[in-house]
């Protein structure tokens, strides 16, 4: 279970019509859905991981620590929420820095998990993660194309956790295999338009499969309420407001129809497994 921990005004989808050098005008609501998202989880015994951006850390300290006191993994959404292939390589140096050294100082815990904003991860950001003491990532959806995911090479439907560098892992966020395509089945706009019982079954599948399955959210799906931006495409007002009114109560369902951990409780988990298969294969 993840959530990426961002504010409403600062979604891709809306960037047409809420220029970056408004949002400290915008009306902030990040803490709100956020605490409310704090509450579900404790009514439901679950622990998520949080990638947190560095321009809300900055903002709302005190949310970031509400979120470690919880118990809940704290790891990286970057800094300023651009996507990465619109960065030089030390653009994002310095992005994913600065949002590391905001959030460990706040909290004295080291991160060591990153997703890319939008998915946008490529291969040559994993070297420059690694160098900046991170150890997992997880923004790859290695099966469907779209217009703003990234691609790692190496990448294969049907293999969700790869080493991909040295001591460095790629956590896949879910995909569902219908016949011979890969549709997202993680969260986001696919989550809110599904029917619920639809939503499950695909989880379901993933998990008989013998594969694990990772989910991820983010604050703003659960608020209806949010202002409403006008002047987007038409493409992208859909994928945004879809069923935002519905959303908390599925989420709140799903919560409790499976048991759930931590992506890096996921990864440590998957590494003991791969271990102990390799030992009982030399036995």
């Amino acid at each position: 279970m993840s959530i990426d921990v961002e504010d409403w005004f600062q979604v891709e989808n809306l960037r047409r019509g809420v220029p970056r050098d408004t949002w400290d005008s915008r009306e902030s609501r990040v803490e709100r859905n956020t605490d409310r998202m704090l509450e579900i989880l404790a009514e439901r015994k679950v622990k998520a991981t949080c990638f947190i951006l560095g321009w809300v850390a900055e903002r709302f300290p005190d949310l970031v620590r509400r979120i470690h006191a919880a118990g809940h993994e704290l790891a990286s959404h970057g800094y300023g929420h651009d996507l990465i292939y619109s960065l030089s390589h030390e653009q994002f140096r310095e992005d994913i820095r600065r949002g590391k050294r905001i959030v460990e100082d706040l909290c004295g815990v080291p991160l060591r998990g990153y997703r890319a904003p939008s998915f946008s991860i490529t291969d040559w950001a994993i070297d420059i993660l690694r160098d900046e003491g991170f150890t997992y990532d997880s923004s790859s959806f290695p099966t469907v194309a779209h217009d703003r995911y990234g691609k790692l090479t190496g990448m294969t439907s049907g293999v969700p956790i790869v080493e991909i560098r040295p001591g460095f892992h790629e956590v896949c966020v879910s995909c569902w295999n219908v016949g011979k395509k890969g549709v997202p089945w993680g969260g986001g706009g696919y989550f809110r338009l599904f029917p619920y019982a639809l939503f499950r079954k695909g989880v379901r599948s993933i998990l008989a499969s013998g594969m694990p399955y990772v989910f991820y959210i983010h604050p703003w799906e659960i608020d209806p309420g949010q202002p409403r931006v006008d002047g987007l495409k038409r493409s992208h007002a859909f994928r945004h407001y879809v069923n935002l009114g519905r959303c908390e109560r599925r989420w709140s369902t799903l919560l409790g129809d499976f048991r759930w951990c931590t992506v890096g409780e996921l990864l440590a988990s998957e590494l003991v497994k791969a271990k102990d298969s390799g030992l009982r294969s030399q036995e």
